[in-house]
């Protein structure tokens, strides 16, 4: 894995326009005048290049009037998710997605995950949709109480992008830190399950240093 970082900081837009509605530029162009038109100008920008995947960006919004910081993935969303069961990979039909996390006072070492996950479908062949979750392996950040993330359901704080047909819309998932603890709660009881659990207790999941919810 390759990691190019010079640009956090660095609010300038690398990408072109291509002239094919789905070509990887367009997408890619469209889901980032989304994300402006949603959060306003970016505050920064990092990017991430895998082996053998394409180039990841990660981009800053924020802080806004709460103390709120968004880092939301770019280029996750230019190709489809693909079942890894299916023998030919279809290039325009499937889900697409990207990823929004949401942190009070902003964590800027996330960025790593961040794009370590959306990398996840092109090296792993996942196909994450709401309730789905992910999961590092060590802290999310520095310090991070959190090594896993549950996926919760689009719509809510960025409207889903719809695309030229036959293509799906790109949906914005936001991600939920999970604690070690919570994330072997959810395996066992549901996503369902440990949400109820967060509102029961009015868990703030923005809280970069909140406790585990109380699972009893």
């Amino acid at each position: 894995m390759a990691h190019d970082f010079p640009l956090f900081g660095d609010p300038t837009d690398p990408s072109g326009n291509g002239s094919d509605e789905l070509s990887r530029e367009a997408v890619l162009a469209a889901v980032e005048a989304r994300l402006l038109a949603t959060f306003g100008e970016s505050s920064g920008r990092a990017a991430v290049t895998f082996l053998g995947a394409d180039r990841i960006e990660v981009l800053r919004f924020g802080p806004d009037a709460d103390g709120l910081v968004r880092y939301v993935t770019l280029g996750m969303s230019a190709a489809p998710m693909a079942d890894p069961t299916s023998v030919v990979a279809d290039p325009v039909r499937g889900p697409r997605v990207e990823l929004v996390l949401t942190v009070r006072g902003g964590r800027d070492d996330v960025l790593r995950t961040l794009a370590t996950f959306a990398a996840t479908p092109q090296v792993e062949g996942l196909v994450l949709a709401p309730g789905g979750s992910l999961d590092l392996g060590s802290p999310l950040w520095e310090g991070a109480p959190f090594t896993s993330v549950l996926a919760a359901e689009s719509g809510g704080l960025v409207p889903d992008l719809e695309l030229a047909d036959p293509a799906e819309p790109v949906r914005f998932l936001p991600l939920l830190p999970m604690t070690p603890n919570e994330a072997a709660f959810k395996r066992v009881q549901g996503a369902e399950a440990l949400q109820e659990h967060w509102l029961r207790h009015g868990t703030d999941l923005r809280d970069p240093q909140r406790r585990g919810v109380p699972l009893d």
